[in-house]
């Protein structure tokens, strides 16, 4: 999606530079929230101020909301139909894949030394053992912080100060709007609160990209709540990667089997609000903030963390599955396809036409 992004902008319309496109790439890195939603406020930030950020945010983020809706309408009517039944058999080997898939991406682009090994087995140790991945990740922040003292990291660069003064009141004005918006849910519809204060708990500690959210999400969905099981929110994921947006659209399945249309324009729009908010406010002192050494070592932490995270997440989905040789071999051949690169798009659609053959 960010190849999509940096064509349409910098080659296309010429909005930026290849200077500051890459500047937007390191600070949307370091900051929470899914990297591709995150890159295209970036670009909309850029372009036109906070305005221009939060129409490109939006804009992107649309498209997945309204097919995700109507996806997860039509599971909550048909999930129990024969058909549907096979079809989320197979897809749910499909998301096995993904999320090993993802597990491995992220141990080979971050697990680089002992040192990041150990963060990631500990914290899958400890979410394993029932400790909340919350606790988890400021666990490996200052784990990070203690153990990568002494030790030289590579600083995302970005070549030219980034400021607009204007950005900070704009985003100001969006956070008192948004606690407006959560306060008026405690009052009125304190369900609704639940679920909006979950998702923004989730979004601010879900640093390195969507899949960040994944361990999350299974915690306090799953694990904490018992809104849904692990197949359920597995349904979800499969759902979420047939629509042209980041895995965290997600979120919006769950609030809709849990509340209808309302709880999924909440769970939507808290889990999206406040990395944005964060990327709009961290980004005119990006250079201030990724000089400090202590700021560099706990992401580099908490990243490690994320590959034990989503390590055990692989582990809990695939306890969920039935596997006999034929959901072993359908799940070999997904990974193997989303290892050599081949779209995830294609994996499930492929997966769901084999399913309805083969279940």
């Amino acid at each position: 999606m960010i190849e999509h992004i940096k064509a349409m902008a910098v080659s296309r319309l010429g909005w930026l530079d290849e200077e500051t496109f890459s500047d937007g790439v390191a600070i949307c890195q370091s900051v929470p929230g899914a990297t591709a939603m995150q890159m295209a406020a970036y670009v909309g930030l850029r372009a036109g101020g906070v305005q221009g950020a939060l129409c490109s945010y939006t804009g992107f983020g649309l498209p997945a909301f309204v097919l995700m809706v109507t996806l997860s309408s039509l599971y909550a009517g048909s999930h129990n139909l024969p058909q549907i039944i096979s079809l989320f058999s197979g897809l749910q080997v499909i998301v096995v894949a993904i999320v090993a898939g993802a597990t491995r991406s992220f141990g080979m682009n971050i697990l680089r030394t002992w040192r990041d090994a150990a963060v990631a087995v500990m914290s899958a140790a400890l979410f394993g053992a029932g400790v909340s991945p919350f606790i988890v990740i400021a666990g490996a922040a200052l784990a990070g912080i203690i153990t990568y003292r002494n030790v030289g990291l590579d600083v995302p660069s970005t070549h030219r100060k980034i400021t607009d003064g204007h950005a900070f009141r704009h985003v100001l004005t969006l956070l008192c709007v948004f606690i407006l918006g959560l306060a008026g849910l405690y009052l009125i519809y304190p369900k609704l609160f639940s679920l909006a204060a979950l998702m923004v708990r989730v979004d601010l500690f879900a640093f390195g990209g969507g899949f960040a959210s994944l361990p999350l999400l299974l915690h306090e969905v799953v694990n904490m709540r018992g809104w849904m099981d692990s197949r359920t929110f597995m349904d979800g994921i499969a759902l979420g990667q047939v629509t042209p947006g980041p895995i965290v659209i997600t979120s919006t399945f769950v609030g809709y089997l849990m509340y209808g249309i309302p709880g999924a324009i909440v769970a939507t729009i808290a889990i999206f609000s406040p990395s944005f908010m964060v990327l709009a406010g961290v980004t005119p002192f990006f250079d201030r903030l990724k000089s400090s050494g202590i700021f560099m070592r706990a992401i580099k932490g908490i990243l490690a963390s994320f590959v034990g995270l989503l390590f055990f997440v692989t582990v809990k989905f695939a306890s969920a599955v039935p596997w006999d040789a034929v959901r072993l071999a359908l799940g070999g051949v997904a990974f193997v396809a989303l290892v050599r690169k081949v779209d995830i798009l294609y994996v499930v659609l492929a997966g769901a036409a084999l399913s309805l053959v083969i279940f």
